[in-house]
């Protein structure tokens, strides 16, 4: 409004100003005699030619207002039209009204506007066309995808997922027993992976994984397990993306990213268990029947002649077959746990103390002086590369803490069908009684916590660990004593099944992006990561104690809406609901009944937006009751903010509405589940990408452009 007001206090000006001069011009321009009467008669009648004066100028500005909004408002809001045509609705038609200039101009726009339409038609039936080949190739993908048994997960340098297929969402899923809260998926296009898998581990196997590229390995593979959240043991196969990094003096290839199967073991290590329990049962229960055959043998070698010969024998004759029996027994049931095996990684011994000396120098400071004599490179190991590189650099760290050892080598050889890796110090000499104290230990070195024991990583590579004092040298050490193994690879032949949908979760442009940055605010809106949300409540007052009944929200990556990865949830509010409120969005109390409450809903959801822009319409509204929440349950939700609803009144500051369906009208955007929250959310997320062209029409194309843009509007705008 105030543009106009502007013009209008200039033009009325410009008039009164104009008049002034006419009239001082023709009151000169008279003799001295003709100026007397014409001031005789103006004297007496200045009441009226001033009532006249006001009149007239109230005239002129009605009829300036009439002209500016028949033709400079209808010209903005052609111009409005006419950007809704260009960036967000093809179809969007100006409305034919107003004086016969801008009817004219309106159809003309409106010509042009099916003239575009139809070339746009024509060159998206060409480009279909040509894309055929390219869907076909996507298709097979989606295929091969789905066919898999094993999950799949792809990740680029940052740990950002580009691609998963069902399997994998379904080996990180929710515990099978349990309340959940709400459908929350954690793995999802554009989510970290170091939220289902330890940043340390990953980092650990892409290391190895570019040290064995540096050396030109033909095996890049890596192989470990994980537990995930509801207690499931996950074996991961990583194969790294290898890219060429171009350098003028050294070109080499590096890792741009991983490729990860996933393959769930609990069954099969729920038989390894069983196996122990059997054999330890087994071995447990033969004892009396080994000592009566014992005792009878030994009694008839004794006693040849003895009367009760038959008797010894048929004792013997029953244990055995009892024994006979429980073998036979126990082989039949367990035939397949008895074959189960715990897995592990070959590695070559020089690559573990490689990655050892690498962590301890950079954790722990420490000085790993190169060996005296080379290692020998020939020689596998069968080893969990994590945890003993961990075990290692625990005991690192306890020579350093409790010692002062400064200085360590590393040692490897071969005896017979075991390596013996040494770690070495010169000085401080320890007791046996030490190295128990230690192995029962926690590990825990360089800022991280284990709660795995030295022991623990022993008994997991059927291990052992010694610690042996060279008096002539004045050296000690520790020597991990663990079995030789020829390197195996992997079998390329495993079964297939055919039983999985195809998968519709992947974006192969995220490999282009980096880490987040951690200030969102000069960040392209293109580039962000969003999440859409919308609640619906009790009633409209969260100060007068009403309460969230329900939550959805989507997520917007790299500029597409997964529908996909929705979430969902009814809240028990532990009230009645306003029948107003009921009328509005269907929700009754009996729908709300056994569902969980607020607390128990707000930390899932917190960790669904979590790396993400909030967007809602209205968002204010939903925001002050996630607020009033915040003392009660520590949950607080600090991302930015955009409203759609102010982000209208940015773009389109001369239309009549701005409310959701208002917006989805002009937009060209069929609203669905009206007044449902999920719905309300997968509504507003197409209308914030269809906004997103406008924006930068406008010269908006950051987060902080938007919120500016919408903060100065903010104070206009009634809630």
């Amino acid at each position: 409004m105030l543009k106009p007001l502007v013009a209008l206090i200039g033009f009325l000006t410009l008039v009164a100003g104009l008049e002034l001069a006419a009239n001082y011009a023709m009151y000169y321009d008279l003799d001295p005699e003709s100026r007397q009467r014409l001031s005789a008669i103006l004297s007496s009648r200045m009441e009226l030619l001033l009532e006249l004066g006001v009149l007239r100028m109230a005239i002129l500005g009605a009829a300036f207002v009439a002209v500016y909004l028949i033709y400079v408002k209808g010209s903005l809001k052609i111009a409005e039209g006419i950007r809704i045509i260009l960036n967000a609705n093809r179809s969007h038609r100006i409305e034919i009204a107003g004086p016969a200039e801008i009817r004219s101009l309106a159809q003309a726009t409106n010509a042009l506007a099916e003239y575009s339409e139809t070339l746009a038609h024509d060159l998206e039936a060409k480009i279909v066309q040509a894309k055929s080949s390219v869907e076909a190739e996507k298709n097979r993908l989606a295929a091969l995808m789905s066919e898999l048994s094993q999950g799949v997960l792809v990740c680029n340098i940052d740990g950002r997922i580009l691609l998963y297929n069902e399997r994998a969402r379904q080996a990180f899923g929710s515990p099978a027993n349990g309340r959940s809260a709400g459908s929350v998926v954690l793995i999802g296009l554009g989510r970290s992976i170091f939220t289902l898998i330890d940043r340390s581990l990953l980092a650990h196997e892409l290391e190895n994984i570019q040290v064995r590229l540096d050396k030109n390995d033909a095996e890049l593979n890596a192989q470990f397990v994980i537990t995930t959240q509801s207690g499931q043991l996950i074996r991961v196969r990583m194969a790294p993306v290898l890219a060429t990094a171009l350098s003028p003096a050294n070109p080499s290839m590096t890792v741009s990213g991983f490729v990860m199967t996933l393959e769930n073991i609990t069954h099969t290590f729920d038989l390894d268990t069983t196996r122990d329990m059997l054999l330890q049962s087994f071995t447990e229960g033969s004892r009396a029947a080994l000592a009566n055959i014992r005792a009878a043998v030994e009694t008839l070698m004794s006693y040849p002649d003895c009367e009760q010969r038959d008797r010894f024998i048929q004792v013997i004759s029953e244990e055995v077959r009892v024994l006979s029996g429980k073998l036979d027994q126990t082989t039949t049931d367990y035939a397949d746990s008895l074959k189960t095996r715990w897995p592990l990684e070959e590695m070559l011994g020089a690559d573990i103390i490689a990655a050892a000396r690498r962590r301890i120098e950079s954790r722990l400071g420490l000085i790993a002086l190169p060996e005296t004599k080379a290692l020998d490179d020939t020689l596998w190991i069968k080893a969990d590369s994590y945890t003993l590189v961990q075990a290692l650099t625990y005991l690192a760290g306890r020579l350093q803490q409790e010692h002062e050892v400064q200085e360590i080598r590393f040692n490897l050889a071969r005896h017979g069908r075991i390596v013996e890796l040494d770690l070495i110090w010169s000085g401080a000499v320890l007791s046996q009684q030490i190295l128990y104290d230690w192995e029962m230990d926690s590990m825990r070195v360089g800022g991280e916590d284990s709660p795995l024991t030295l022991r623990d990583v022993t008994e997991r590579h059927a291990a052992e660990i010694v610690f042996i004092a060279e008096k002539e040298s004045q050296r000690s050490f520790f020597r991990f004593l663990l079995p030789l193994a020829k390197p195996a690879r992997p079998s390329l032949d495993a079964p297939m099944r055919y039983d999985e949908s195809r998968p519709a979760f992947y974006d192969f442009d995220l490999f282009q992006r980096t880490a987040d940055a951690t200030e969102f605010d000069p960040v392209a809106l293109t580039d962000l990561t969003y999440t859409v949300m919308d609640t619906e409540t009790t009633g409209l007052d969260p100060l007068a104690g009403d309460e969230i009944i329900s939550i959805g929200a989507a997520r917007i990556v790299n500029g597409r809406l997964l529908r996909y990865e929705t979430y969902e949830q009814l809240v028990d509010p532990k009230r009645p609901i306003a029948v107003a409120s009921e009328a509005i969005h269907g929700i009754s109390n009996e729908m709300l009944r056994g569902q969980p409450t607020i607390d128990e809903v707000l930390p899932q959801f917190h960790e669904y937006c979590a790396d993400a822009v909030l967007v809602g319409h209205n968002v204010a509204f939903d925001l002050r009751f996630l607020q009033l929440k915040e003392a009660r349950t520590g949950i607080r939700f600090t991302q930015p903010v955009l409203d759609t609803l102010l982000l209208s009144e940015v773009l389109h500051p001369h239309q009549e509405s701005h409310a959701l369906e208002a917006i989805a009208e002009r937009l060209g955007i069929t609203i669905v589940a009206r007044h449902t929250a999920l719905g309300d959310a997968l509504v507003t997320g197409e209308i914030f990408l269809r906004m997103i062209p406008l924006l930068a029409a406008h010269g908006i194309r950051t987060l902080r452009d938007a919120r500016q843009a919408a903060e100065k509007i903010y104070a206009r705008v009634e809630y």
